[in-house]
């Protein structure tokens, strides 16, 4: 028999193996050494009869314990007499001194293995109804920020994350970030989210909803899709639709990411919402106010929720019934969602409402008789738009969407004028040229930090300013600096020509908005804040993004502010009963109104805006006040 193949190769790679098993294994063995010289000393004892000075000879029994109590403690032989006796002690001590010095080291490095593995969060995850999010990127603490407002009439609400990140890392960054988690607690998770296997350690089947972010990085969609694939197309997963919220960077990917993701899926186009926004609170001062309000959990929000009650009525009528909530819409039994919709339509049985509301529990209907001050309904005025100057500063990945926005709503004649200097903005506008014949599109390169640069375009002449972040060429924090840097220099020059500049900016950073306050802009547009909005929404309501794809696209109802007085006389107070009727009788549907009053405290921090009033409530209104409505034109 060869060495290779001898008993003695057989031996040494059967221990081989053996020690493989890590510190189990170590211990077995230190075990069955410490009990061959335990069984050893006993039986030499018993056979040599050697004992103690001045004892008796032993029995196998008691010198086999004899040994064990040596070798657990090696102060033991201390009180030994005869040199025989102590002998046979020393050499038991010193295996047993070997073997427990080898297993206090085996014992160290399994307890040090175990809590490395533990820091790696690779141990499956054993909940139940918790919200899953995939993905790390700057707007995850926005979303669990919301989530936490949100859980907090839940019962142990729980949070994972899963991530390319270190967990203890990730735990760091969300302690720093968020003070207080309330009664939500979070879990993190290290692992790759496109992985089948890693997937389930977070154990999607139990859960609530999930939300995918588009993480850091190149070829972010196409990892939120293959995301989104491992999870709808799991062997392994559950009968039940998952309820998934997913954020695609570029509309390109979203046809694909729909085709995987079907009806569990929830897509929220990051730079549509964000852009279509900015070009909506840029006609609009103060609207970027209202979308945040009705996206913040902290405040009104949408719900979509069975009304039996309301079964049988036209949705005109309907909406009359509620005073403390506002009805803007029905779910109909395919999922489909329909705002606005014409006054005398008979609401069915099957059909959801669309609410906004302070709370699910004050979503009620009365049939207490109305007293609307017809006297005081105005009849509509047909305002016809003009054509509109607008001035974009700055340039990201969002300015072709903006233009293309922004041409889809303003009148014949408007002009759009692009100034930066990123190193892409020729080629982009040269794609533009064709995008409609209402708006006719020039450019300027400059450094939008200049006074000088900024004073030869003459900003006082145009009716809007768009202020874009240099975000796809800087880190987020010097963009906005940037940013910040433009807008102090279109308030000086605001200053110097003794008028008002309509000035909408959009921010990377919500922290950056307090410090731009100084500015003096109408709106701040916050992209990362407003996607995570959006995605926090989605994961509690599978119908939000339908809701605000129609919200935000020109075929849809959309939100406008117009003047109150358009609407009801403003001789005396109103309440929200008539306005609403008025706006009803037009084919509206009349959301809160504007009205900024330098003692009303909450009237400063939304730009004056108040969603969701209760209609019983008189307000008086000023010339200036506008009405927030839900409309098709």
């Amino acid at each position: 028999m060869s060495k290779t193949t001898g008993w003695g190769a057989r031996l040494r790679y059967e221990f081989d193996k053996s020690m493989a098993a890590g510190a189990i294994a170590l211990i077995g063995w230190l075990a069955l050494i410490s009990l061959v010289v335990i069984i050893f000393a006993g039986a030499f004892l018993a056979i040599t009869q050697i004992a103690p000075e001045g004892g008796s000879p032993v029995s196998f029994i008691e010198g086999a314990w004899e040994s064990l109590m040596r070798t657990m403690d090696a102060g033991t032989m201390g009180g030994d007499a005869g040199w025989g006796f102590r002998g046979v002690s020393l050499v038991v001590t010193i295996a047993g001194i070997f073997v427990f010095s080898a297993l206090i080291g085996v014992l160290s490095a399994g307890i040090e293995d175990k809590l490395s593995e533990l820091r790696k969060g690779r141990s499956l995850v054993l909940e139940k109804d918790q919200t899953i999010i995939l993905n790390w990127s700057p707007s995850i603490f926005d979303v669990i920020s919301e989530l936490v407002i949100a859980n907090q009439s839940r019962k142990h609400p729980r949070i994972v994350i899963m991530a390319h990140k270190d967990k203890v890392e990730m735990e760091d960054e969300i302690a720093d970030k968020i003070d207080d988690l309330k009664n939500t607690k979070i879990i993190c998770r290290s692992g790759d989210p496109t992985d089948l296997y890693d997937l389930s350690i977070v154990n999607p089947q139990t859960s609530r909803s999930i939300i995918v972010l588009s993480p850091e990085g190149d070829d972010a969609d196409s990892q939120v899709i293959k995301s989104v694939l491992a999870l709808v197309n799991d062997p392994k997963r559950r009968e039940k639709p998952y309820q998934i919220a997913a954020e695609i960077r570029e509309s390109r990917n979203a046809e694909v990411a729909r085709m995987v993701g079907g009806k569990e899926l929830q897509l929220v186009l990051a730079d549509n919402l964000i852009s279509r926004i900015v070009v909506h609170s840029s006609r609009q001062s103060g609207l970027s106010a209202v979308y945040s309000e009705l996206l913040d959990f902290d405040g009104c929000e949408i719900y979509t929720i069975d009304q039996p009650a309301i079964v049988g009525k036209p949705f005109g009528a309907a909406a009359m019934t509620y005073e403390k909530c506002t009805l803007i819409g029905l779910c109909d039994a395919e999922g489909a969602v329909h705002l606005n919709p014409p006054p005398s339509r008979i609401i069915v049985a099957g059909e959801k409402a669309i609410i906004i509301a302070e709370d699910d529990a004050a979503i009620k209907s009365t049939a207490m008789e109305l007293r609307i001050e017809k006297q005081a309904v105005l009849p509509a005025v047909k305002r016809t738009p003009g054509p509109e100057r607008t001035l974009l500063l700055g340039w990201n990945r969002r300015g072709p969407i903006i233009s293309t926005e922004l041409s889809r709503y303003v009148a014949p004649g408007s002009l759009l004028t692009i100034a930066a200097d990123t190193p892409e903005l020729e080629a982009d506008i040269a794609a533009l040229n064709d995008i409609s014949g209402n708006l006719t599109i020039n450019y300027r390169i400059i450094d939008t930090g200049s006074r000088a640069a900024l004073d030869a375009l003459d900003i006082p002449q145009y009716d809007h300013v768009l202020v874009l972040g240099y975000s796809d060429h800087m880190a987020p924090q010097t963009a906005d600096t940037r940013t910040l840097v433009t807008l102090l220099t279109i308030r000086r020059i605001a200053e110097k020509a003794g008028r008002h500049i309509s000035v909408v900016s959009e921010m990377t950073d919500v922290r950056n908005r307090e410090l731009a306050e100084v500015t003096r802009a109408d709106d701040f547009v916050v992209s990362n804040k407003l996607v995570s909005l959006m995605l926090a929404q989605a994961s509690e309501n599978d119908t939000m993004a339908a809701i605000f794809d129609e919200l935000l696209d020109e075929e849809g109802s959309e939100i406008y502010m117009r003047p109150i007085s358009d609407y009801v006389a403003i001789d005396a107070p109103r309440d929200f009963y008539t306005v609403s009727y008025s706006a009803l009788r037009r084919g509206e549907i009349a959301l809160g109104y504007r009205r900024q009053r330098l003692e009303d405290e909450d009237s400063r921090n939304l730009g004056g805006v108040v969603v969701n009033p209760p209609k019983g409530e008189k307000v008086s209104f000023l010339e200036t006040d506008r009405v927030i409505v839900l409309a098709r034109d």
